[in-house]
């Protein structure tokens, strides 16, 4: 068969990559990463599960960490299958619609995570500012902002989808990533990506950077607030009760920022900084965002504590001699 005909058969499959180059590190990767996906299952799932049963962890600021920690949960979850099967088993063919599904999944969980970090953000400035009408504000609105989160991040992605959907895919099918990221699979689009390039531009264009505006707004409007009282020790409780999240700000949107402009403007790069760039994007925030917030918040500390004490006495129960 000729190169010429090779080249326009469609592709029902791509390629996953993983860590081109890194074939003597396989082993170590692979156990790093099933130890990075462990923790942040079970750092998620707990903290999910924790404030689900602690009837004292039901003020707004710990139902938005809930909902912060399901979508992490929920977004290693939705790599997890791929990555493992790569490292694990070797098995790098992914079919074209379960890729589609796989990256517009991604993409919302990352618009509904940064909802989340605004909301967040508006709740430190309640708590900051108003605190004698903190609950009276927020309890009436917190489960309709994760609706509107959620909703948000699903009408911008699926066009995402149906534009990609419509494109034909030939020629090269090898991915970058061990998952599928839709600049990653635009490349490799026999067709022209122009509407694509541009729905996606300003997809990023209206939400992040408006995000991290009104993130931005928040803790001037707290600095403002701070900085007119006149104790010390009051402007320094406030600020720490804000470190967490701005942790975790940090944690979700550099590596963000990173990938997107590194896939932009990258071209030249090498493909292993892409792959890193992406691992730590979509693997070290969901893993990390539980210990930021068991560390710095007292309360998430005290019930993880209490839990523990009261498995092992029941486990105690059940195993003592009747």
């Amino acid at each position: 068969m000729s190169s010429s005909n090779k080249s326009s058969i469609a592709l029902t499959s791509f390629l996953l990559m993983g860590f081109p180059g890194a074939d003597a590190a396989k082993n170590y990767i692979s156990l790093a990463l099933c130890l990075v996906y462990l923790l942040s299952i079970m750092g998620n799932g707990s903290i999910v599960l924790i404030i689900r049963m602690d009837n004292n962890l039901k003020e707004p600021m710990y139902l938005l960490l809930s909902m912060l920690a399901a979508t992490d949960l929920s977004l290693a979850l939705s790599t997890l299958p791929t990555v493992l099967s790569v490292f694990w088993f070797d098995y790098r063919r992914i079919q074209i619609y379960a890729c589609f599904t796989q990256l517009s999944c991604i993409q919302t969980l990352c618009t509904t995570e940064s909802a989340i970090l605004v909301a967040m953000a508006f709740d430190r400035y309640v708590a900051i500012c108003n605190p004698l009408r903190y609950n009276s504000i927020l309890h009436p609105i917190i489960s309709k902002i994760g609706l509107v989160a959620v909703i948000r991040g699903v009408l911008l992605m699926l066009p995402t989808t149906v534009l990609l959907n419509r494109l034909p895919y030939c020629g090269n099918d090898a991915l970058s990533h061990a998952f599928c990221y839709n600049p990653d699979v635009m490349k490799l689009a026999c067709a022209d990506t122009t509407i694509n390039n541009k729905y996606g531009l300003a997809v990023v264009l209206s939400t992040y950077p408006l995000d991290l505006l009104f993130i931005l707004l928040s803790y001037v409007m707290i600095l403002k607030t701070l900085k007119s009282r006149a104790r010390q020790a009051e402007i320094l409780k406030g600020l720490n009760t804000c470190v967490s999240h701005l942790c975790v700000v940090l944690l979700f949107y550099i590596p963000l920022i990173g990938l997107t402009l590194a896939h932009r403007y990258g071209q030249n790069d090498s493909p292993l900084i892409l792959v890193m760039m992406g691992g730590v994007f979509l693997v070290i925030p969901p893993a990390l965002n539980p210990i930021v917030y068991s560390m710095k918040t007292t309360q998430i500390r005290k019930s993880i504590l209490i839990q523990l004490v009261r498995g092992k006495q029941n486990y105690s129960n059940q195993a003592a001699p009747a």
